[in-house]
C-alpha cells in the first residue's frame, strides 16, 4: 500500500475511534485515536507499514496503561458521596431470606427495609445479622456476620 492509502486508513481509525469515544464517554477508545494519529504522522518519515502498525499498537497500549488509571480517578473525583454511603459496613437484620438464585431477600437497617443480595451467593436465613458491603442500585450487597 502506498503512503496516501495508509494515511487515509489511519485518519479513518482516528475519526472512528473519536466517534466511539464521544458516544460512550467512558475512556474506551481515546487511546487508539492517539496511537492512530501518531502512526499517521510516522508516514512523514516514510515509516514502513509494519512499523506504523507497531507504533499504533504499542503506543495505544502504553498510553492506556499509563493514563487510564489517572483519568478514571479524575473523573470519579466529581462524585459526591450521599448519606446512603454511610450504610456501608453497618449491620442489618435479614427480614426475608436472602437467596440470590430466587432473587429474593430483604434486610432492615436504620428502620428502613432494603432489597438485599448475598455477596458470595450463599443463602442467609431470616433473623441473621449481616454486614453491608456495598450498594448496587437499590440493593444492598451483604455478607453474613461471622461470630468473633
Amino acid at each position: 500500500m502506498d503512503n496516501s492509502t495508509m494515511l487515509g486508513i489511519w485518519l479513518g481509525v482516528v475519526i472512528f475511534t473519536l466517534i466511539v469515544e464521544i458516544m460512550t464517554q467512558g475512556l474506551t477508545t481515546i487511546w487508539f485515536s492517539i496511537g492512530a494519529a501518531v502512526a499517521a504522522v510516522s508516514i512523514i518519515w516514510n515509516a514502513p507499514i509494519w512499523l506504523q502498525i507497531a507504533i499504533f499498537c504499542v503506543l495505544s497500549v502504553v498510553i492506556m496503561l499509563l493514563a487510564r488509571p489517572f483519568a478514571k480517578r479524575m473523573m470519579q473525583s466529581n462524585i459526591t458521596p450521599t448519606n446512603i454511603d454511610r450504610l456501608i459496613s453497618e449491620k442489618a437484620v435479614v427480614i426475608k431470606e436472602i437467596n440470590n438464585k430466587k432473587e429474593s431477600g430483604q434486610v432492615s437497617v436504620r428502620d428502613l427495609e432494603w432489597l438485599a443480595r448475598s455477596a458470595d451467593d450463599s443463602v442467609i436465613e431470616k433473623g441473621e445479622t449481616v454486614t453491608i458491603l456495598r450498594i448496587e442500585g437499590v440493593k444492598l450487597i451483604v455478607e453474613k456476620l461471622t461470630e468473633a
